[in-house]
């Protein structure tokens, strides 16, 4: 087989840049080394920048958005038992955030490959580029019907932290930077009423938490527990217990209980590769950099990655020039580093260190109150909040 470019992984990175590329015109394969089933079985975090649902909306992906999408034009921020409102709308010039779960915009981008014709190739096994650093790279794997190969213009590696692409790249071309956290999120997901029409950031000194949605009858609710904590040591009673503890009065009233669909800990990190282009390789995604799930900005990340490399490979085959090609990786990393700072600000803000003094909680509920005082610093967090303009 042989296309323009073959794409690694079938998240919603590679799945995005491949309905770009067909929308285009730009023949392309994504192989994916799990089963279809399994890749949307992912529970992930599903707030969608202004950017994010634009990009949908301009490839007709925005109906099930549009019908089952919740708008969201604040968050709320606890301290000290007070919740207030951060109107988004007002300081980030009329911009708001969507709640849509990330399996759902898979399941839209999924369904408008297969409407598409474009292939995927799920359950391949020993997925291998190679001769990426020369004029026509290769991808090789094996699936039932024995070994098989893809040439290609490029390959995109969008197959998260995990994935081969990145650990292809060779070692002394590349670098990486990362921080990791003394804490971690134990998330609960069940078929309850959210506790808050709006997401609620809870700064607590028993820890952060966070109450989210997925739907105006599923809730996502998150606890700071310790970086080694094990989700098989809680029961849900436990949990909501705790919740309950960190919310405000009236919120730990409203609170519902019930049964969880899914329990889990997730380590809080930061972490950026330079570049993100290996000669005609190329990284999207959880492949090329991860941030704190705090400012919710993985998936969004994604999808501004997958907006630049469209972009280029438009300009390559359209106007038979590289320099958008050339100039991807710079240009996806600028807004990656602002979002790894947004990101790890907010966590800053929020999280209770271990070993935190009572002189570092006072100076963090003292920033947190200077979101509600000062119109700079709500806008700063607000315009960063709902999504940064793609330069």
């Amino acid at each position: 087989m042989r296309v323009h470019v073959a794409i690694i992984g079938s998240g919603p990175a590679g799945l995005l840049l491949g309905q770009h590329l067909t929308a285009a015109g730009i023949d392309n394969v994504i192989v994916e080394k799990q089963s279809r089933d399994y890749v949307l079985g992912r529970i992930r975090a599903g707030v969608l920048e202004d950017g994010t649902v634009a990009q949908l909306r301009s490839l007709g992906l925005a109906d099930r958005i549009g019908a089952e999408g919740l708008i969201h034009d604040g968050v709320e921020i606890a301290s000290n038992g007070v919740r207030r409102r951060l109107d988004l709308k007002r300081y980030s010039g009329g911009k708001s955030v969507t709640v849509y779960g990330q399996t759902e915009v898979t399941r839209d981008l999924m369904d408008a490959r297969a409407k598409s014709g474009a292939a995927t190739i799920y359950e391949a096994d020993h997925v291998t580029p190679h001769d990426f650093d020369r004029s026509r790279p290769r991808l090789t794997f094996k699936t039932d019907g024995g070994e098989r190969e893809i040439e290609a213009d490029f390959i995109v590696g969008a197959d998260g932290y995990h994935g081969v692409a990145r650990a292809s790249a060779p070692a002394a071309a590349l670098t990486t930077y990362e921080k990791i956290y003394p804490f971690g999120w134990l998330g609960l997901l069940a078929d309850i009423k959210p506790v808050s029409d709006e997401l609620i950031y809870v700064h607590h000194p028993r820890g952060f938490a966070l109450c989210s949605m997925r739907s105006k009858t599923r809730s996502r609710y998150y606890l700071q527990v310790a970086a080694d904590a094990d989700a098989a040591d809680w029961t849900a009673p436990a949990f909501f217990e705790e919740l309950k503890r960190r919310l405000d009065p009236e919120a730990a009233d409203r609170l519902e209980t019930g049964d969880p669909l899914e329990m889990s800990v997730a380590p809080l990190r930061a972490f950026v590769a330079e570049p993100l282009r290996f000669g005609r390789m190329f990284l999207i995604g959880d492949a090329g950099h991860i941030v704190p799930p705090t400012g919710a900005k993985g998936l969004n990340l994604a999808a501004s990655d997958a907006y630049y490399l469209a972009d280029a490979l438009r300009e390559f085959y359209g106007e038979k020039s590289s320099a958008g090609l050339d100039a991807y990786s710079a240009r996806a990393l600028a807004r990656v580093w602002r979002s790894v700072r947004f990101s790890m600000r907010l966590t800053a803000l929020t999280h209770i260190p271990p070993g935190a003094t009572p002189f570092e909680r006072r100076l963090q509920e003292t920033e947190l109150d200077a979101v509600f005082r000062s119109d700079a610093e709500a806008r700063a967090l607000a315009e960063n909040y709902v999504g940064l303009p793609y330069d």
